[in-house]
């Protein structure tokens, strides 16, 4: 299967009005992969939630909360990530999109004084008897994921939970807000656009 590129036109469209586009084009190159390192690996499994998105046949969207101790979702190999469904309300939101649209969206965030986050795009299936089902206590399904795109993303806004603290970089009115650390990279200083302090791009 071809694979699709990281932006569609949409994203190009926004990217040129602010001047973004080779900021873009270079997060993708530097950042993005389609396998999960050693890394990813790690910072998945020992996360105790992710967010779920995924669209029914028509596109019409659906997002949802996932939870368990840390390690229920499971890098199984740099091409399959999985994890379980246990009990819940019986409407099947997610999981139904996923019967008529594979195409799935995880977000995977650390919300502590080390804000991080990482997302992992792709292509999901569900079995009802996978043998690594009985590696997950009362699971009732177990879903599979082939990555299309993971990807960190800019952590900035991203609050410290266990110290009640919100993040330094949120705008507030009077005072600009400090740049984060990676713009100044080598990777990336060269293509950064100047901040915006001008109105919001029109729609």
């Amino acid at each position: 299967m071809l694979k699709k590129p990281l932006y569609h036109e949409g994203s190009r469209d926004l990217q040129d009005r602010v001047g973004s586009r080779k900021l873009a084009d270079r997060l993708a190159e530097v950042l993005a992969r389609e396998a999960f390192t050693d890394d990813d690996k790690a910072f998945i499994e020992t996360r105790p939630m992710f967010f779920l998105a995924t669209a029914d046949a028509e596109g019409r969207p659906d997002c949802s909360y996932k939870g368990g101790d840390p390690g229920f979702v499971r890098v199984v190999d740099p091409q399959t990530l999985a994890f379980p469904s246990y009990d819940g309300n019986g409407m099947f939101k997610s999981l139904g999109n996923i019967r008529v649209n594979p195409s799935v969206g995880l977000l995977f965030i650390a919300m502590n004084e080390k804000p991080q986050r990482l997302r992992v795009n792709g292509r999901a299936a569900i079995a009802e008897d996978d043998p690594l089902m009985s590696e997950f206590p009362a699971s009732q399904l177990l879903i599979r994921v082939t990555p299309t795109d993971i990807f960190p993303n800019c952590p900035r806004y991203i609050p410290d939970l266990p110290a009640g603290m919100p993040s330094q970089y949120i705008p507030c009115a009077g005072a600009a807000p400090p740049e984060p650390a990676w713009k100044s990279f080598d990777d990336f200083k060269d293509v950064v656009p100047p901040r915006r302090h001008e109105q919001p791009v029109a729609p």
